[in-house]
């Protein structure tokens, strides 16, 4: 059995690359290549921390936080929503949008999610890749808000600590939201990534 914690920690550490201004590519794990034994640790730890929950329906955004998410859905048995970053020609009917802005892309991106699979009543459990500066998570948690259901946490596969993300959410309405991060990084100067013990 892979321990989530300890593997995403050597990961970062054996394998992510610091490409400046705060990036971290772990393509191969995350963000384009996809160890399903590895996100299945993932989602079982998630699914661990927010046990008490009482999780009823679990959001990301595409695409890659869909990987963790997916595997913790399975492991609460709670269906898994994505927000889609553009919306389809088959998405009728309402809608709750929100906008963050994104890093890797540049400029921003416009999450939508179906009114039909965001529920009033519905207790969700958000779960993305990366918690940087927090837009991104603020963002899913609006959607959330905006569809009368409860916010009942965060989980983040990585967290750059030092890049704010949990002040932003504190400051933008969601400090009641409990945020687990299966890794934090400290600091990515001068080249190195630093993890938080």
């Amino acid at each position: 059995m892979i321990n989530a914690v300890e593997y995403i920690r050597h990961f970062i550490s054996a394998e992510g690359r610091n490409l400046g201004n705060g990036i971290l590519k772990v393509d191969a794990l995350l963000n384009h290549q996809i160890l399903p034994e590895v996100m299945q640790a993932f989602g079982q730890e998630f699914a661990r921390r927010f046990a008490s929950q009482r999780v009823t329906r679990i959001l990301t955004a595409e695409i890659s936080g869909i990987a963790p998410a997916v595997m913790t859905g399975l492991a609460l048995n709670v269906p898994v929503v994505y927000a889609r970053k553009k919306r389809p020609v088959t998405m009728s009917g309402p809608v709750y949008l929100a906008e963050a802005a994104s890093r890797t892309k540049g400029g921003t991106n416009e999450l939508v999610v179906s009114a039909e699979f965001l529920l009033a009543g519905d207790r969700v459990l958000v779960i993305d890749d990366f918690l940087a500066r927090g837009q991104t998570s603020a963002a899913l948690l609006n959607l959330v808000r905006e569809a009368g259901a409860t916010p009942v946490g965060l989980g983040c596969v990585v967290e750059k600590a030092f890049e704010g993300g949990r002040a932003y959410l504190h400051a933008n309405g969601f400090a009641e939201v409990s945020v687990e991060s299966l890794a934090s990084i400290l600091s990515m100067d001068d080249g190195k990534i630093v993890l938080a013990d």
